[in-house]
């Protein structure tokens, strides 16, 4: 069981409260979290990543054990802490400007 935890703007659009918990084959990776995530949120296609490319949209960055997974590719292992369920996948929505 993966927990995710989504920025406030993607909670109010698939309409939910709190952390999401995806059930994802292992091994889990960016990539096959954001699959199952899209899959059971079908309203956050797109949003997250490119419908064409499945790349990361610009202002959105995932983190893992307080690490930056955002440029990193889709294919790479999550942290054994994030994959066992004792830390989240986040999902953050990244602030331009001052």
């Amino acid at each position: 069981m993966i927990r995710v935890v989504l920025p406030a703007h993607l909670k109010v659009l698939a309409q939910v409260h709190g952390e999401v918990q995806l059930d994802v084959p292992a091994p889990a990776t960016p990539g096959s979290v954001l699959d199952a995530l899209e899959a059971r949120y079908p309203v956050l296609r797109g949003t997250i990543r490119d419908h064409g490319t499945q790349r990361r949209r610009a202002f959105v960055r995932f983190y893992a054990c307080e690490q930056d997974l955002s440029h990193e590719p889709p294919d790479t292992p999550l942290p054994e802490p994030v994959a066992a369920g004792a830390e989240p996948f986040m999902i953050i929505g990244a602030m331009a400007g001052g």
